[in-house]
């Protein structure tokens, strides 16, 4: 089974003195491909520099939970990368509103807004952090007339709230949320969501799965939550990769056959 993980933050300090070793324990669980979302300024360079490793792609955005009042200055230089992009370099983001933090509202949605306008320009999807937000990214989105999709990530809602979402063009991201028999609103609902409309992901080193709380989640683990899914689902855990690693693909515009 090639496995896909749409969302893992394998930059981040917990894998960077052996990342070669990290990237390969991965591999050999059969995940394959890995987008690495941007969290910033701070980490623009190192992920154009993971991308030489095999099946590594990355995302260029701010996440809103690392905006500081200075960031909007650091604009022009994400429209230079993005003129610049390599194709590893497959969406916007992790980009959205989250607002259970104390960074400005304002802030937020000014900086959200303006990187719906980058990835529509660039034809790109974005990548969607919603935290207590959703109704309101959908009211930007569709304001914003935008029609490049993307994924919501980390998702943790119901169906109701995937399908709004769905309709507007995007994906869901199912992780390790649906590893825990506690979460029957979301375990539900990815449970009757069309598999057409799914990607996995981990957002390592976060997110930790049911029995590995404690420790840095990892892509490796990633298996886990794809047969959590297709026990949900009724599914045999082979087709359900296979329709999941076409979802991805699609989502980034990616060849799935290479």
């Amino acid at each position: 089974m090639r496995l896909f993980d749409t969302h893992c933050h394998f930059d981040f300090s917990v894998f960077a003195a052996e990342f070669s070793a990290h990237h390969q324990a991965a591999l050999q669980q059969g995940v394959e491909r890995f987008v690495i979302p941007a969290i910033g300024p701070e980490n623009w360079s190192r992920l154009a520099s993971l991308s030489d490793y095999s099946g590594v792609y990355y995302a260029l955005g701010f996440h809103p939970y690392f905006l500081r009042s200075e960031s909007a200055a650091s604009l022009n230089l994400l429209i230079d990368l993005l003129d610049k992009r390599s194709p590893r370099c497959v969406a916007v983001g992790e980009t959205g509103l989250d607002w259970a933090i104390e960074v400005d509202k304002n802030l937020q949605q000014q900086m959200f807004l303006k990187q719906i306008e980058l990835a529509q320009a660039y034809q790109l999807p974005l990548i969607l952090h919603s935290r207590k937000s959703d109704s309101q990214i959908i009211k930007l989105l569709k304001q914003a007339r935008f029609t490049q999709g993307g994924v919501w990530h980390g998702f943790s809602g119901s169906e109701q709230q995937a399908k709004a979402f769905i309709d507007a063009g995007f994906k869901i991201g199912v992780g390790g949320v649906i590893t825990y028999s506690r979460a029957n609103k979301t375990r539900r609902a990815v449970a009757a969501l069309p598999a057409s409309s799914l990607v996995l992901e981990t957002d390592a080193p976060d997110m930790p799965m049911h029995g590995l709380q404690g420790q840095p989640n990892h892509s490796k683990y990633l298996p886990r939550v794809l047969h959590e899914l297709a026990t949900l689902r009724n599914s045999p855990p082979e087709l359900l990769a296979e329709q999941l690693w076409h979802n991805s693909h699609q989502l980034f515009a990616l060849d799935d056959n290479n």
